[in-house]
Formats: C-alpha cells, structure tokens, sequence
C-alpha cells in the first residue's frame, strides 16, 4: 500500500508531520485549506479509519498506526477550542 504523510499547522503555529497507511487522505483533505478543528477532527477520523480499513482488506488486520496517528491528533486538538483553525500544509 502507499503510505503519505501530511504536514498540518496546529492553531498555535506548531506544526505536525501525519501518517497514513493510504492515499485516501488526498480525498478528504486539500493542501493550503483551513479547516475548524471540529471538521479537521471529523474528516481525520473518518480517512485514517477508512485506512486502517484497507489495510485490514489486504492484510487481515487493522493499523495500527493509523489508530496511534489518531490518537495523537485527538490529544493536540484537545488543547484548543472547537472553533480554531488547522491549515493542512502540504502532502508528501
């Protein structure tokens, strides 16, 4: 499966590289776009589960490293309210 990473900049101007196991992210995020954190959060969820899910497809079980990327998403956001702004920078 090709795996990406993309950058996002947190409302704070800190910055994280993200990892999924699959391209589907391209289908749920754009580079340049800002989202409200809740939407980030929702669109996030729902392309690394999707995912995780295709890894499962292929393999016969989930990644689990997408669900830790999650994971680590959700604890960031946490820090900030629903109506901030993540900007996704860029995908590699």
């Amino acid at each position: 499966m090709p795996v990406m990473h993309f950058q996002v900049r947190w409302p704070d101007a800190s910055e994280s590289r993200c990892y999924s196991p699959s391209l589907v992210v391209r289908d749920f995020l754009a580079p340049g776009e800002r989202y409200a954190l809740d939407d980030f959060l929702r669109r996030t969820r729902e392309a690394l589960g999707i995912a995780s899910e295709r890894v499962r497809a292929k393999y016969g079980f989930a990644c689990s490293q997408a669900m830790d990327q999650l994971a680590e998403i959700e604890c960031i956001a946490a820090r900030f309210e629903p109506a901030a702004e993540v900007t996704v920078l860029a995908f590699d």
